[in-house]
């Protein structure tokens, strides 16, 4: 049996990496707002817990982007299927990323899709042309590597 899985990603602003990835993949970002409001009135969540994101109780130290074709669980917002969750650590990046995201453009697309996501906050550290394809290689808001092809 094939075993479900979400990719964690340590952030300094879950919900920047959140609201950036979610824009650069097509995804939507989770709204967990009706599972929090529930947890307040039964007291279990307390407001040290929560913030306010674009008007809506969240997660103060969580956040994630899901595929908007994937199911989610309508109680809580939290996606069932392919799904980014930025948790809030304490320390800063200090080295190179063990594991990346790859981008798929398209055929002819690496160059436009690499200026949007400039446009969002990421940048670009290097373009590759090797043998075996070309990428480019960028950096997200908060410098975690990626590629596009």
């Amino acid at each position: 049996m094939a075993l479900g899985w979400k990719l964690v990603i340590d952030a300094a602003d879950p919900h920047r990496q959140a609201a950036f990835w979610a824009e650069a993949l097509g995804y939507d970002v989770e709204d967990n707002s009706a599972l929090i409001e529930r947890l307040r009135g039964l007291g279990a969540v307390g407001d040290e817990l929560v913030t306010t994101v674009d008007g809506r109780p969240a997660w103060r130290d969580l956040a994630a982007a899901r595929h908007p074709e994937d199911p989610f669980d309508p109680g809580s917002g939290t996606g069932l299927g392919r799904r980014l969750l930025f948790q809030r650590v304490p320390e800063a990046k200090t080295s190179k990323n063990r594991l990346h995201v790859d981008v798929h453009s398209g055929p002819g697309r690496r160059e436009a899709e690499t200026a949007r996501l400039e446009s969002l906050g990421a940048s670009v550290l290097r373009e590759v042309d090797e043998p075996g394809g070309r990428w480019t290689v960028m950096a997200d808001p908060e410098g975690n590597e990626f590629c596009v092809s």
